[in-house]
């Protein structure tokens, strides 16, 4: 297991007037630790820190920014409404699919009659997986649905959608997953996917982007609700956080307001019938107040998420969330959280049988981690694979053999039988990160037969290697398989499973080299004492919050410490039975306070904590609800060490500036090992990812690309179309990074390109990293004009974002590289 590395953040002079802005929001604090870490975070301007601090400040975007999208779908609505038509909601099992069917169903309730007009389905996790099915979409037909509206799914099953308006099932889509090459024959689909990453609405989750659809409702049909649609922010602030979307933009103005909503429920239940009881007694049974971010990612997300991993089936946590029933509620409650406890067990003992496997393994020449057991719990291995990953910073991949087949095959439905719905169902792992389906490139994928034994699983990256590349890479043999850059869901046959491991582990070798897997870092944020801790800082670090993906907990490193009355004990249910799940608490000291601070440490035993010799120890800074008093929650420790000899992140003369050079001498840099960017970012994320690696390896980074020449977008276009037409002509191939480097794109931007063409008749076929393209007559359409736009204002972003990196000045992008 690597040891992480620490780094920690630089002080920076702060501006006077920034820290007394955040004083305003923190009376009686300094303001001078979270001004910190905001500043190093690069908010910087007045107005993008007051709209951060306070969401009644920032101006959220118009649920039309979807266009005809959102439109179609609101007019389709009206039609069903003045039809009597029957419209079901067709949800998911995670926490982002539950809250989003929830929203849905309180929102959509208020223009049709629950349980006559409107219904909702989940499908079972453990038969169905994720996404569309058509065995589901029969039932749907019998029952006499007219129109299906997706949440938190939908965007890729291509062939279910078909098969459903076969039926007479008109579909409208709300997700946000990767899209299709092709825009799916839908009334609508409203993904946020479609806008550039800049855009305020990109991050929205599932359950953010259902509550724009009802937004947009209420907007147009104003004189119809009888909620006001503000009693639905805290189901998205549920979904929101526990789906670890970034919360900037909307996302996080949204995970505000619901938060906000949360506590005032909280704090009014003491007094008169709660109004949301479902979500009363999760908190209850978790000891939150509900007024933390924490709250839902450490307490409410992960019951609502057992519910299905236990089950399959998690259909009654829409009614938790949303029944006004008090006593039916505490029943559902006790059951989520029965099935959480089960879901600690289970997900201690895989994770203590994975690591006894590694054991037997040479991980000085395994790369990805790839393992299998019949008995493993599928629910949980996505969880299971994230920690492993975390902790031994290699992708993961868990895969429990099936002993079942009949259940393992009969996800399938009609798909076996028929090409509608064949081998595209949602396949998304089961870690609670959501992502859509994949169509298997290759027509000669494994079809399992009914006797065949099926592997399924979930994969985890680490250290920002793009994971469903690898997996896609390895198609050919899967039965199916979806995801995104850091979780993946696939399913293989078992006797694949060496060949694929095998073949994995070279993809990445020879992609990435060593590089990615050297150890991996803790980021701090600040150097405070024990004396510093406690209510103050408390109340300045929560102005940060929300917290998660982009924005992450601010970590305090506390430096020459030491533990006292360290004990660890086995945690207890709601009945005060154990669980076989460890906590260790403790006092941390140093020599800046006569008195320790209360701390506890996850998942790990009193013995991990040295009590003989003075520590350096990262930490987040945590209230306990049940205990009533602040504490700490450890991250790692370590011996002691001077503080010169930490890696910083910030170092002298770390980047050097190569740009514009014309010869390969003046990119030579005298006895410096350096790293090489050649290739003109088009993000922060991008440089940032290089710069966090050369810094790691002790390497400096040298910016080695040249001044981009824009081209007007429209002519790139044509270009695109050019290509299309000569390959259409020829026959010929052309791999897709040819056509990236031809064309001066990034993959996002080029699959918009490839998009654009299928609108306009191209036929793409992509596989193992190559393109054939045949053309078909296609009438030009409203649609089609749609999908060209976003393409050309992708390439106008990405030219914008590259003059942006060309001209930046060397001291400001190392500036911001320290705090980005």
């Amino acid at each position: 297991m690597l040891q992480p590395q620490w780094q920690i953040s630089p002080l920076q002079e702060i501006p006077t007037w920034f820290i007394e802005a955040i004083r305003f929001y923190t009376p009686g604090s300094n303001g001078k630790h979270a001004a910190q870490i905001l500043w190093q975070r690069g908010i910087r301007e007045h107005q993008q820190l007051i709209e951060f601090l306070d969401p009644n400040a920032y101006r959220p975007t118009s649920p039309f920014a979807f266009g005809q999208e959102m439109k179609r779908a609101i007019q389709r609505l009206l039609n069903a409404r003045e039809k009597g038509e029957k419209v079901t909601i067709w949800g998911d099992f995670d926490a982002d699919g539950i809250t989003a069917t929830s929203v849905l169903w309180e929102g959509l309730g208020e223009f049709f009659t629950q349980h006559q007009q409107l219904s909702y389905y989940i499908p079972n996790r453990l038969t169905e997986s994720h996404g569309l099915n058509c065995a589901g979409i029969d039932k749907l037909a019998a029952s006499g649905t007219k129109l299906i509206v997706t949440c938190d799914t939908g965007s890729t099953n291509l062939n279910e959608i078909i098969y459903a308006n076969q039926l007479g099932i008109d579909i409208i889509i709300t997700d946000h997953h990767t899209l299709p090459e092709e825009r799916p024959p839908v009334i609508s689909i409203i993904n946020p996917r479609y806008f550039a990453e800049s855009h305020p609405l990109f991050h929205l989750s599932g359950v953010a982007v259902a509550y724009k659809l009802v937004e947009a409702l209420y907007q147009t049909f104003p004189d119809i609700p009888q909620q006001p649609i503000e009693e639905l922010l805290d189901l998205v602030a549920i979904g929101l956080i526990a789906d670890l979307v970034q919360l900037s933009g909307d996302c996080r103005y949204l995970a505000q307001k619901g938060i906000q909503k949360l506590q005032q429920r909280s704090s009014s239940d003491r007094n008169q019938k709660p109004t949301r009881p479902g979500v009363t007694f999760l908190l209850e049974f978790c000891q939150k107040n509900g007024d933390r971010p924490t709250d839902i990612s450490f307490g409410l997300g992960p019951r609502i998420n057992a519910v299905s991993r236990i089950h399959g089936e998690a259909s009654f946590c829409v009614e938790l969330l949303t029944s006004r029933d008090a006593k039916r509620c505490k029943q559902l409650a006790e059951a989520a959280e029965l099935a959480n406890t089960r879901r600690k067990a289970l997900q201690k003992d895989v994770i203590e049988q994975v690591k006894k496997q590694l054991s037997r393994i040479d991980l000085s020449t395994t790369s990805v981690i790839v393992l299998e057991d019949s008995q493993w719990q599928s629910g949980v291995l996505g969880l299971v694979a994230g920690q492993i990953a975390q902790e031994y910073n290699r992708p993961t991949i868990l895969l429990s053999v099936a002993e079942d087949e009949e259940r393992e095959t009969g996800i399938w439905g009609r798909s076996r039988k028929s090409e509608v719905g064949s081998r595209k169902s949602e396949s998304r792992g089961d870690g609670g990160i959501s992502e859509m389906g994949k169509k298997l490139p290759n027509p000669q994928s494994p079809i399992p037969n009914p006797k065949s034994k099926i592997a399924r699983g979930s994969a985890r990256s680490a250290n920002n290697i793009n994971l469903y590349e690898l997996v896609e890479s390895q198609a050919h043999l899967l039965h199916r398989f979806g995801g995104h850059p850091f979780a993946a869901g696939l399913s293989l046959l078992a006797e694949n499973i060496p060949l694929f491991r095998e073949a994995i582990d070279c993809q990445l070798r020879q992609k990435y080299t060593n590089l990615a897997l050297k150890q991996p870092i803790i980021q701090a944020d600040l150097i405070v004492t024990v004396s510093e801790l406690g209510k103050s800082l408390f109340r300045e670090l929560k102005l940060i919050e929300p917290c998660g993906m982009g924005n992450l907990s601010p970590k305090l490193l506390i430096k020459n410490c030491w533990f006292e009355n360290v004990r660890h004990q086995n945690t207890q249910d709601f009945r005060g039975e154990k669980i076989p799940y460890i906590k260790t608490t403790f006092k941390i000291w140093d020599d800046s306070s006569k008195n320790g601070f209360p701390g506890m440490w996850w998942g790990h035993y009193k013995d991990e904590i040295p009590l003989e010799r003075r520590c350096d120890a990262i930490v987040e800074l945590d209230f306990n609800t049940y205990e009533k008093c602040y504490e700490v929650r450890l991250i790692d420790i370590r011996p002691s060490i001077p503080l010169t000899e930490f890696i910083s992140n910030f170092v002298e003369d770390s980047l050097f500036d190569r740009r514009n050079s014309q010869n390969s001498c003046e990119l030579r840099i005298p006895n410096l090992p350096f790293k090489p960017i050649e290739d003109c970012p088009t993000s922060w994320n991008e440089i940032q990812k290089e710069y966090r690696i050369a810094i790691a390896q002790k390497e400096k980074l040298a910016l080695a690309y040249q001044a981009p020449q824009p081209i007007d977008p429209h002519r790139i276009w044509q270009q695109l179309i050019g290509i299309a037409k000569y390959l259409n002509r020829t026959g010929k191939t052309i791999t897709l990074k040819q056509l990236q480097d031809k064309l001066e794109l990034s993959d996002r931007t080029l699959a918009l390109g490839l998009e654009a063409l299928s609108q306009l008749g191209f036929k793409c076929q992509k596989h193992d990293g190559f393109v054939q393209i045949h053309y078909c007559y296609s009438e030009i359409s409203q649609e089609m004009k749609m999908t060209i736009n976003r393409f050309i204002e992708a390439v106008r972003e990405e030219q914008f974002q590259r003059q942006y990196f060309s001209q930046i000045q060397l001291s400001t992008l190392q500036e911001n590289l320290t705090c980005y």
